[in-house]
């Protein structure tokens, strides 16, 4: 952020609202957006969709591609949201070799009103309870020095409120 730009990242288990709290950050911010399942594998929405949790080595591509796509934007001086799992400490660590001051967003919710929110979906290859459980035993939440924490019980707009009052350095354009 020390250019006035910035890249960060929402980040949580799948249900959390990551794509949707992270476009409305951005369309708050007039930045881009990016949605981190868009550049997924073929094999692996393959996985998902069959209710095969994915691996470290799945990811391992994936998340480089990611620190990719963050560190052009970062080298470009461009601004970014992006939305990202980045359920464990070194997924993190690694989408920070595209920026080392990389911002997180994380979207904290309890396994029930994730359930419940995956139940609804109807068009995503990430469904199912295994799957979720999966990813709830695979998250190594972030602290709040790392992360500006957040309840998915709060609504959308209140979310993006407090990150942005979290992070004073993030430009806004207040619409």
């Amino acid at each position: 952020m020390k250019d006035g730009t910035y890249r960060i990242v929402v980040m949580g288990v799948s249900g959390s609202g990551k794509s949707h709290i992270g476009a409305l950050l951005a369309s708050r911010l007039g930045v881009a957006f990016i949605d981190g399942d868009d550049y997924h594998s073929p094999a692996s929405i393959d996985k998902m969709a069959n209710g095969i949790p994915l691996g470290d080595d799945d990811r391992r591509e994936w998340l480089e591609t990611l620190a990719g796509l963050i560190g052009d934007h970062r080298r470009r001086g461009v601004s970014l949201v992006l939305a990202c799992s980045a359920l464990k400490q070194r997924y993190r660590e690694c989408l920070r070799r595209g920026d080392p001051e990389l911002a997180f967003l994380f979207l904290e919710g309890q396994r029930e009103q994730l359930r419940q929110r995956l139940a609804a979906r109807e068009e995503h290859f990430f469904r199912g309870e295994a799957m979720l459980d999966s990813q709830l035993h695979d998250l190594e939440p972030p602290g709040e020095v790392e992360a500006v924490v957040c309840s998915i019980a709060e609504t959308p707009e209140a979310i993006v409120e407090s990150f942005l009052e979290a992070m004073p350095d993030c430009r806004r354009h207040d619409p």
